[in-house]
């Protein structure tokens, strides 16, 4: 079988911080606003996943004037340009600052979402590869559970 993803461990975004995003955001050839740089801002500031609405009203908090169509249409420019990422959860959409591929663990009591760095076993990956027929060439895992009591 072919070579598999390597796992992720500390990702570029997590590495060199909103700097990365905004060379992103100029190579391609998206203007970096006053408004964009302050929802890119806080995305890395929180490091969560948060609503539209969290990122609308946590920047009002900070003094930071941004009215709620400009926070939507920033936050699908970025995720469209694949410069932040977007999960879509059943009460609604979710952006975080990665953008590289990585998991997820969910829990099923608060709903708080934690990013995962994984590697699947390769003995797995083949195995997958034999049952579907098709090369594994990248993947996540959204898993969800409750945590362990100490």
């Amino acid at each position: 079988m072919a070579a598999h993803p390597a796992p992720n461990t500390a990702t570029n975004s997590e590495t060199h911080g909103v700097d990365l995003a905004y060379s992103r955001c100029k190579d391609l050839g998206m203007r970096l606003s006053r408004q964009r740089r302050m929802v890119l801002e806080l995305l890395w500031d929180e490091r969560d996943h948060l609503s539209a609405r969290d990122i609308f009203e946590r920047l009002n908090a900070k003094g930071r004037n941004i009215g709620h169509t400009s926070v939507y249409q920033n936050l699908e420019a970025l995720q469209s340009a694949g410069v932040i990422e977007c999960l879509d959860r059943a009460n609604g959409r979710l952006y975080g600052y990665r953008s590289d591929p990585h998991s997820h663990i969910t829990c099923l009591d608060s709903g708080a979402i934690q990013d995962l760095d994984v590697e699947l076993p390769a003995e797995l990956l083949d195995q997958i590869e034999k049952q579907t027929g098709y090369r594994i060439e990248n993947y996540t895992l959204n898993l969800s559970g409750r945590r362990l009591k100490p």
